[in-house]
């Protein structure tokens, strides 16, 4: 395992560390046997961070993470999330009371007195643009509640917005082949400010695995259903807002470059972790051999100047147009 520096901190986290949505809820069935195992399986190979959030099984996937970390928290970095708990447009869920009493609750379901990185979880523009929440912020910092924060956003706009607080340790941004437009000015000035990124939704929902065929199907409580449209949040988060069937035709196009790499899932985290602005790539997982198959991209070969440079252009001319949502 390699570890980079996440920004201004005095944290280094795994380069390949993990996201908890899936085992929380809204991915279909979970097993939370499997998942401890997981859990433990990663934590064995080295991964020292884990991203989660109050709402992913509200709750759930925080209070597993207690679990496995139980007598590691010393050695294994939490970041968590708040504020879709409630009303995201209401400038009441981001006062002192409310981000506390958030806090609060995470703390307690996640058994520790500190939070590592404590993120805002994809705020409304208006939000970030008024700034009153990032006060709130410094003062539970002070207290000693959180060590850092950061902001979870979904546009580059947002992103950019967010580097103009001096105490913004981290953004957590959509990264991926399909979703590269960060790539222009946000990855930049993150990286020559100090700010760490952590990247999420790397594969695209699953459609950079290459397991998707169009008539693939997923169970009704998984976001890959009942969000494929944008129905309950951001459509971005989902399939990285490219029409279904149109990500599945393009994820055939790029079936190239898992040769010499395994597969495209291990190519595609590995495309990420080429950007040295990126402090961490965060996948999901279910399951101890998704952990392990996540894992082996740290092994697989470099791409080419060529390659990268092709990747770019298949964006930009069969990608880009195609994403909806805020972006």
């Amino acid at each position: 395992m390699r570890y980079r520096q996440l920004g201004n901190t005095d944290m280094k986290v795994s380069e390949l560390s993990f996201g908890t949505w899936a085992i929380g809820g809204a991915w279909g069935k979970t097993d939370d046997q499997e998942s401890l195992r997981a859990l433990d399986r990663a934590m064995d190979e080295g991964v020292n961070f884990f991203d989660t959030a109050d709402v992913y099984g509200d709750g759930h996937s925080e209070e597993l993470l207690a679990k496995a970390t139980k007598g590691k928290e010393d050695k294994i970095h939490i970041a968590t999330k708040f504020c879709r708990a409630g009303d995201i447009h209401d400038p009441e869920t981001y006062s002192m009371e409310s981000v506390s009493n958030y806090c609060e609750n995470s703390l307690k379901r996640l058994n520790r007195k500190q939070i590592d990185l404590f993120q805002i979880h994809c705020p409304p523009f208006e939000i970030l643009k008024d700034g009153q929440v990032f006060e709130v912020l410094d003062r539970l910092k002070k207290q000693g509640k959180i060590r850092y924060y950061g902001v979870s956003v979904e546009t580059v706009e947002e992103g950019l917005l967010c580097l103009e607080q001096p105490n913004v340790s981290t953004l957590q941004i959509i990264f991926n082949i399909f979703r590269q437009k960060a790539l222009d000015s946000l990855l930049p000035k993150a990286k020559d400010q100090g700010v760490g990124i952590l990247a999420r939704v790397p594969l695209a929902s699953g459609l950079l695995t290459g397991k998707f065929n169009t008539n693939s199907t997923f169970e009704s409580d998984d976001h890959r259903q009942f969000n494929r449209n944008g129905e309950a949040f951001n459509v971005g988060e989902t399939f990285a807002g490219l029409p279904f069937e149109k990500g599945v035709e393009l994820s055939k196009e790029l079936e190239w470059i898992s040769q010499e790499r395994g597969n495209m899932t291990r190519a595609a985290l590995k495309w990420i972790l080429e950007h040295d602005a990126i402090s961490c790539v965060i996948p999901g997982f279910k399951n101890v051999k998704q952990v392990e198959d996540n894992l082996k991209a740290l092994e697989v070969k470099d791409f080419s100047k060529e390659e990268m440079d092709r990747i770019v252009a298949f964006y930009q001319e069969e990608v880009h147009a195609f994403i909806r949502g805020g972006y």
